[in-house]
């Protein structure tokens, strides 16, 4: 499996802790979109795209099946994130 896009689209009201959201491409082949960038008091994670149930749950519709893959995720997410934050804002 490669990454072979990452785009972050920056939340301009950054109140909450949804900071951004990113999409990626996998293989230059599937496309996942809505993967959330969220603060918390010590960084940044990711949170997988999900949907709210009938009985008010959410339930991620894509995810990493194991860890491994999960951390290799958040880390090209983050590390892409961190670039985005890094640019000078637009005029």
């Amino acid at each position: 499996m490669e990454i072979t896009d990452i785009r972050i689209r920056m939340i301009k009201k950054s109140e909450g802790r949804l900071k951004a959201v990113a999409s990626l491409t996998i293989d230059n082949a599937i496309a996942l979109h809505d993967i959330k960038i969220l603060e918390q008091a010590d960084g940044y994670f990711i949170a997988m795209p999900s949907r709210k149930t009938q009985d008010g749950e959410y339930r991620d519709i894509a995810h990493p099946i194991n860890s491994e893959t999960r951390e290799i995720l958040s880390d090209l997410i983050l590390k892409a994130f961190k670039a985005e934050l890094a640019k000078p804002p637009e005029a």
